[in-house]
């Protein structure tokens, strides 16, 4: 099984991971968890030229060029082979966030995205992808203020990511079956209970 959790910053993705591959393992099912950019030795490479705040010159295409690039390598390195061995694969980020980014947010030709994306992944598409919703002032207050390195995408206009959280919301409305949209300002409690129930029937 395939998850994949996807936000705009500050929306709590990461812990709300950690907290549910925890839960899985104690359930006894082996879990790998990996993110986007990254996951892999020539992924964290390019996530490091992908966040570096110096490269302030990088076009758009040029970084969903880069952004895919290590997904495809994350695909066939990590994410193919654990799935073959029956592993559920969780990870913080994937081809949806390219759409809702560079498509939505850059503003980018969708269709050419859907190319560029199908060819880095073969196709490969997340059996569950959470959505955790927050607003973007909300967001980008926590993230301000919660001590984590800031990156080249924590660096764009109020504008740029309402088109993100809109974005999100279309892709939604294309694929209702495969996504879960949670309430990510709430407690955590309340937030992983979600997730959970969410997974469970998936799983069952």
């Amino acid at each position: 099984m395939f998850i994949t959790f996807e936000g705009s910053e500050g929306s709590g993705k990461s812990t709300q991971i950690n907290m549910l591959a925890a839960y899985l393992r104690q359930q006894g099912y082996e879990v790998l968890v990996t993110r986007e950019p990254g996951g892999t030795h020539i992924g964290e490479q390019v996530r490091q030229c992908l966040h570096d705040v110096k490269n302030k010159e990088m076009t758009a295409a040029a970084e969903v060029l880069l952004y895919s690039a290590s997904r495809s390598q994350l695909v066939r390195e990590v994410i193919v082979p654990a799935l073959e061995n029956g592993v559920i694969v969780i990870s913080d980020r994937y081809a949806d966030s390219t759409m809702a980014y560079q498509g939505y947010g850059r503003q980018l030709d969708l269709d050419a995205l859907g190319t560029i994306t199908y060819f880095a992944t073969g196709g490969l598409k997340p059996d569950l992808t959470i959505l955790f919703d927050i607003d973007v002032e909300e967001g980008l207050s926590r993230r301000s203020i919660g001590g984590v390195e800031m990156n080249r995408m924590d660096l764009q206009e109020i504008a740029f990511y309402k088109r993100v959280r809109n974005g999100y919301m279309e892709l939604v409305k294309q694929e209702p079956e495969r996504w879960v949209i949670v309430d990510a300002g709430r407690p955590l409690d309340e937030i992983q209970n979600d997730v959970r129930r969410s997974v469970k029937a998936k799983l069952n």
